[in-house]
C-alpha cells in the first residue's frame, strides 16, 4: 500500500517541507532509509543521518531546523515519535486479517465463539468457554474451561489462560505468556510443605499487552487484577492477589511479589 507524503501530513496533522507527491510504502530506520520508506527523527543524536538518508519522507519535530540541504520530504510534526507510532498502528491495521477456524482446532460444544473469530490449528476452547467477536487464538493456544476473552483480543502460540480466568477487550498476550497459573502458595509443616489450593481467578482489563513468557498468576482467594492499559514486557511475574493500577508499564524481568498494590501510569524499569 502506497501513500503520498499529502496524505499522511493530513492524517497526523503535519507541514511538509518538500515534494508533497513523494510516494511511501514502508519504514525504515533513520540510518537505514531506501527509496520509497519514511523515517523518523526525534533523537537529536540521529540528526546527522538526516542529511545522507535514502529515505523518501523523514518525520521530524517542528523546531527542527536544518544545517545544509536534506534530500528527502520533511513532515513537521508536534511529536515525531508519537506521529510514527499513529503511522505504524495504521500500517498495521491495514493489513489483512485472520479469520475462521481451522479444522485441526478443538472447540468444546458447550463453549461460545463469536463472529469473525481466528481459531489457529491445535488451538483449544474449553467447556463454557466465551471467545467473543473479532478474537484471533492462535496456534497451540489454550483457553480453559470457563474461560473469557474479550472481543478483538489476540492469544498467540502457546498462550494459555486458565480455568475462570477472564481476558478484557483488546488485549495481547504473545507467546508463552501464561493468565491463571496457581500462586506460590504452601504451608510448611514437620512432613515438608503443603500445597494451599488457589481458589481465585487472574482479570485482565481491557487493552492490556502482556509479553512472551510473562505470568499473572491467580489469587489464593478473590482475584489478581491487570487493570485497563496496563503494558507489560517479557518475562515479568505478577504474583497472587497482586492489583496493577490502569496504565502502568513494566519493563523485562520485573517481579511483583503477592498481594502487593501498585497504582496507576507507574514505570518499573527491568
Amino acid at each position: 500500500m502506497e501513500f503520498s507524503a499529502k496524505q499522511i501530513a493530513e492524517f497526523i496533522h503535519g507541514v511538509i517541507v518538500g515534494d508533497e507527491n513523494a510516494t511511501v510504502h514502508t519504514f525504515a530506520k533513520i540510518e537505514e532509509g531506501v527509496p520509497g520508506a519514511i523515517s523518523f527523527l526525534s533523537n537529536p543524536k540521529y540528526t546527522h543521518y538526516i542529511y545522507n538518508t535514502k529515505s523518501s519522507i523523514v518525520l521530524v519535530n517542528k523546531d527542527f531546523v536544518p544545517e545544509k540541504e536534506i534530500s528527502a520530504t520533511l513532515i513537521k510534526v508536534d511529536n515525531a515519535y508519537e506521529s510514527v507510532a499513529k503511522l505504524l498502528t495504521l500500517y498495521e491495521m491495514s493489513k489483512p486479517k485472520k479469520v475462521g477456524i481451522h479444522p485441526l482446532a478443538f472447540i468444546d460444544p458447550t463453549a461460545k465463539v463469536g463472529q469473525n473469530v481466528y481459531v489457529g490449528a491445535f488451538a483449544f476452547i474449553g467447556e463454557n468457554a466465551v471467545v467473543e467477536d473479532g478474537a484471533s487464538i492462535y496456534p497451540h493456544a489454550t483457553v480453559c474451561e470457563n474461560a473469557f476473552i474479550g472481543e478483538n483480543s489476540i492469544l498467540y502460540p502457546n498462550v494459555t489462560v486458565y480455568h475462570d480466568c477472564r481476558v478484557g477487550k483488546r488485549c495481547i498476550l504473545h507467546a508463552g505468556s501464561v493468565v491463571g497459573a496457581d500462586g506460590f502458595g504452601f504451608a510448611p509443616s514437620p512432613e515438608g510443605y503443603e500445597k494451599i489450593p488457589q481458589i481465585g481467578i487472574s482479570i485482565l482489563e481491557d487493552d492490556v499487552e502482556i509479553g512472551a513468557n510473562t505470568c499473572v498468576d491467580r489469587a489464593t482467594m478473590g482475584a489478581t487484577i491487570v487493570h485497563k492499559g496496563v503494558k507489560l514486557d517479557n518475562l515479568i511475574q505478577i504474583a497472587h492477589n497482586v492489583e496493577v493500577g490502569s496504565h502502568t508499564v513494566m519493563a523485562s524481568q520485573v517481579g511483583i511479589a503477592g498481594s502487593t498494590k501498585v497504582g496507576e501510569w507507574c514505570m518499573f524499569g527491568g
